[in-house]
């Protein structure tokens, strides 16, 4: 049974997170763990009693953002139509997060080495996501005729997001897209389009 200090202290991971997810964005750079204890009106000291260092706070950030898009594909993996434009929608709507935990994570990728159980914590929920929606994939791709695998086609909605992701938060092309509801609309049937169809002659 978990006790009231432990409840409580995971209550206050939860506030730091929370807090650092929304200085991240808001900066729409890196923070200091300085400018995160400030803004909760703790002493530092108490952010690194639960987080061992600054990486480990990035990375239990895109952890938590992958469990969001887990609880998607739970929710919505009854229809394709949906779940695709449910999954794009939370990452192109918060254009800003999408860009900055994916180049984070990139970084720690290549430059982290301590903290490989939350690497696999990371990449076990990313596999869970791919499970909750495996039956549903491989029967649109079959319906669709397509010679796609799954994890290939998951790659290109991937790809079609991540680029229209970038395309909505840069400043130049938010002067010039016009209508942004249209154009998240035509990416999202984009990404709906599947290639490698099966073809029909010898």
């Amino acid at each position: 049974m978990t006790t009231v200090r432990q409840q409580n202290f995971l209550i206050r991971k939860e506030k730091i997170l929370a807090m650092a997810e929304t200085l991240l964005l808001d900066n729409n750079q890196d923070i200091t763990l300085s400018e995160l204890a400030s803004e909760l009106d703790i002493a530092k000291g108490t952010i690194y009693k639960h987080f061992k260092s600054k990486n480990q706070l990035y990375l239990e950030l895109i952890i938590l953002n992958e469990k969001r898009l887990l609880d998607i594909s739970k929710k919505f993996n009854h229809d394709i139509k949906t779940y695709v434009s449910q999954y794009m929608l939370y990452n192109m709507l918060n254009s800003n997060r999408t860009i900055l935990l994916h180049v984070i994570e990139e970084r720690l990728t290549n430059n982290e080495r301590k903290l490989k159980d939350l690497f696999e914590e990371l990449y076990d929920i990313r596999e869970q996501r791919i499970l909750a929606i495996k039956d549903l994939f491989s029967d649109y791709l079959k319906a669709s005729n397509s010679i796609m695998s799954i994890r290939d086609y998951l790659s290109y909605i991937w790809t079609v997001t991540y680029g229209a992701s970038l395309l909505l938060n840069s400043t130049h092309y938010q002067k010039s897209i016009g209508s942004r509801e249209r154009l998240i609309k035509l990416y999202v049937n984009q990404a709906l389009m599947t290639p490698d169809k099966i073809s029909t002659h010898n």
